[in-house]
């Protein structure tokens, strides 16, 4: 397989994966477009191996015993290790986030439940602030120290408020699975119950729980866009469109009143022309 038909094959991963991360990125020249595709499937390629495989742990080791090979320089088979070979090569990636999203993925296979509003941010640091700083090296190649240090705090501010916002979009879907990313605390602190949630009504108390949520998220947001200044022209826009797209979701979810038990609240094309003509 040559090194374009695998970066092919992993924009077409992201593209399936997600329109909103796909439509964003696309923003970015083709060398750097490609090499956030091919972080992006990496990402998803181990979400896969815990959410979608009948035996996680074991697809979870295998896939972790293929990096390890890839590190050692003993490449395995497959489009994402010949695309990310080549990003390895042309970029000084970081490889500690990479096995921090592991950790993410390990929370997922023993964890179900959160106490805290910390302890899930704590998991959206795992699940999504480490995607954001697996592409500094891509977006920032050149910042000085202490401009980087500001970017690093701002990938982790976005990627913790991207994935607040994928568990209030994702509350139904997850009830599915048994798994309840909604802090007990906050639960009870409006007068909730696990039991209210697997009701699956879109009650005051509810609302009030879900905006509060959503209000930290929103926060985490701006709280990034203090930093995006400091990208390159060239990257700047593509994560300025990314953090829009995806908190355009929370205003979705508001307009299906609340209810992310049976709808699932998205960004249609429309709108997301509207929130990227702001750019």
């Amino acid at each position: 397989m040559t090194r374009q038909e695998a970066y092919r094959q992993c924009e077409e991963v992201m593209k399936k994966g997600s329109l909103t991360f796909y439509r964003a990125f696309s923003l970015l020249s083709k060398p750097d477009r490609q090499a956030v595709a091919a972080v992006y499937t990496f990402c998803r390629t181990l979400d896969d191996a815990v959410d979608e495989s009948a035996y996680p742990e074991e697809s979870l080791t295998a896939f972790l015993a293929e990096f390890d090979r890839f590190l050692a320089g003993n490449d395995p088979d497959g489009a994402l290790w010949i695309a990310l070979r080549d990003v390895w090569q042309r970029y000084d990636m970081d490889v500690e986030p990479f096995f921090e999203l592991a950790e993410g993925m390990k929370w997922d296979l023993h964890k179900t439940r959160y106490a805290t509003l910390e302890e899930t941010e704590q998991y959206g640091y795992y699940a999504a602030s480490t995607v954001g700083l697996m592409l500094l090296p891509i977006l920032v190649p050149d910042a000085n120290m202490e401009a980087r240090q500001q970017l690093k705090q701002g990938a982790i501010d976005l990627g913790i408020a991207m994935q607040l916002t994928n568990i209030l979009r994702d509350i139904g879907e997850d009830l599915d699975r048994d798994r309840i990313y909604v802090p007990r605390t906050l639960l009870a602190q409006h007068a909730m119950s696990e039991t209210d949630l697997f009701e699956r009504k879109v009650t005051p108390q509810f609302v009030k729980v879900w905006e509060t949520m959503a209000t930290r998220a929103e926060t985490l947001y701006r709280s990034a866009r203090e930093t995006h200044h400091l990208y390159p022209v060239t990257s700047r826009k593509p994560v300025q469109a990314a953090a829009l797209l995806y908190e355009g979701i929370l205003d979705a979810a508001r307009s299906n009143d609340h209810d992310v038990f049976t709808k699932r609240a998205y960004v249609s094309t429309l709108q997301k022309g509207k929130l990227l003509a702001r750019l």
